[in-house]
């Protein structure tokens, strides 16, 4: 059997056996994972484009269509990480910059190295929701999407949160903890076509758990996982730090069916639990914002110089509770929310992930379109080169709408396809057909509020 064969069987396969391993079919990825310096190469570029933010938002020209940094992060990295989301997990978040200077910091001794306390534990995923709710509302009323400065403070709060916790505890306890974009990042790596999972035939017996603690010196998994641990892709930053102290070669790079880890938790993922109804709802909310109706409303609701961030604030908190409630109801007519086997769960979240990271992916990919043709001509009015205004070009809505559109519908598809695959499996014949319409339904219902408000 070739392995492109092999790869397609893993990609619609139901269950975990036969997974095709890429490090099998392509040791040379491997090898660059292991080798720390590769990682290094990668991270040292994604220092210097935080460096060219930062430094560009804060001292060049504060009108973004004459400063790069704004476009560079809210219409290139943003989107870039979305779009990985799909692909390859959290692996962005092996060589993102934020926990840079907190790392150069601990090893120059600059850390207590304190237990990481056990309500940051328990309670640091509400934490780290409410910071990813806080950027977004900031993002939208501040408009840092518009604003060279704005984006530059917003990236060293994140820059300084991450030294902060370095300082503090060891590791990257803030990356693991609460960072409100590894958070999401995590929650949209359950999607994903690929996992990062240990053999765990070759991890029976061994006793130096190396790949957690690290050796000779040398650092394990910077958020105290190591290979061994890995049961969703969740945490695992994919950063290959494991790898090298591996002698049993037990980590796998894994091709999968990307919904086959959400049916397999039915939505047991307490993280998900939350993202999923904020980031539907603040979706629908953004959407809203760029319909006439929206500016007219702020208009005619008179609150002075806040208008603004009263209206949004109010559908932001609007569009959280429908999708919450929306979330419950399909829960209701479910029928199960309770499993002798493994607890609590919310059999809504798993069916409404796909649509709520597509509907991301299409927000950020309009602003992507919207900003792309004047890119090259925003750097030329930056530096002085006004000859680069040949380049502008502007991407038409009609087929920017037309792949939104595809994308969302594949994410309805999706739900339906999760749900269907729940009813036959672990729940048969535990649903009734009339419940079985009505969570239909509510899947199509979201699909249709999402092309409403988009078109």
């Amino acid at each position: 059997m070739t392995w492109w064969t092999r790869a397609l069987r893993s990609l619609i396969s139901s269950g975990e056996e036969g997974q095709l391993d890429l490090f099998r079919i392509f040791p040379a990825f491997r090898r660059f994972l292991a080798a720390r310096h590769h990682y290094a190469y990668l991270r040292t570029f994604g220092d210097f484009l935080f460096v060219v933010v930062v430094i560009s938002g804060l001292y060049g020209p504060q009108e973004a269509e004459r400063n790069v940094a704004v476009f560079l992060t809210w219409g290139l990295l943003w989107p870039g990480i979305v779009l990985s989301w799909f692909f390859v997990g959290r692996m962005w978040c092996g060589i993102c910059p934020f926990p840079g200077l907190g790392v150069f910091l601990q090893r120059k001794g600059l850390t207590l190295a304190l237990p990481v306390p056990n309500f940051l534990r328990k309670y640091g995923v509400y934490t780290s929701v409410i910071l990813l709710a806080l950027i977004i509302w900031i993002e939208v009323v501040a408009a840092l999407d518009y604003s060279p400065a704005g984006t530059s403070w917003l990236v060293l709060s994140i820059l300084g949160g991450a030294a902060l916790f370095s300082i503090l505890y060891p590791g990257q306890a803030w990356c693991r903890h609460l960072c409100p974009l590894g958070r999401i990042s995590g929650a949209a790596a359950t999607l994903s076509i690929t996992e990062f999972r240990p053999d765990h035939e070759k991890c029976r017996g061994c006793e130096t758990f190396a790949c957690q603690k690290g050796k000779n010196g040398k650092k394990g998994c910077p958020v105290y996982l190591g290979a061994y641990n890995v049961r969703n892709n969740l945490h695992c930053l994919v950063c290959g730090h494991c790898l090298p102290f591996c002698h049993r070669d037990s980590p796998q790079f894994l091709l999968r069916n990307p919904y086959a880890e959400l049916i397999r938790n039915k939505g047991r993922y307490i993280t998900c639990t939350y993202i999923v109804p904020f980031l539907i709802g603040s979706q629908l909310a953004r959407f809203l914002r760029e319909k006439p109706f929206y500016h007219a409303m702020v208009e005619s609701i008179s609150f002075g110089p806040y208008s603004e961030a009263v209206i949004f604030s109010l559908l932001l908190v609007v569009g959280f509770l429908v999708v919450l409630w929306v979330i419950r109801y399909g829960t209701h007519l479910f029928g199960i929310s309770e499993d002798p086997m493994f607890g609590r769960f919310a059999p809504l979240v798993p069916i409404f992930i796909p649509m709520a990271f597509t509907g991301e992916l299409v927000y950020r990919m309009s602003y992507f379109a919207t900003g792309i043709g004047d890119f090259i001509p925003t750097f030329g009015r930056q530096v002085g080169l006004d000859f680069l205004e040949i380049f502008s070009f502007t991407i038409p809505d009609f087929p920017v709408q037309i792949l939104s559109a595809f994308f969302l519908l594949n994410g309805a598809i999706a739900g339906c396809y999760i749900f269907w695959r729940l009813c036959l499996e672990d729940f048969e014949g535990m649903v009734s057909f009339k419940n079985f319409l009505g969570i239909n339904l509510l899947i199509g219902g979201l699909l249709l509020a999402y092309l409403t408000v988009l078109f």
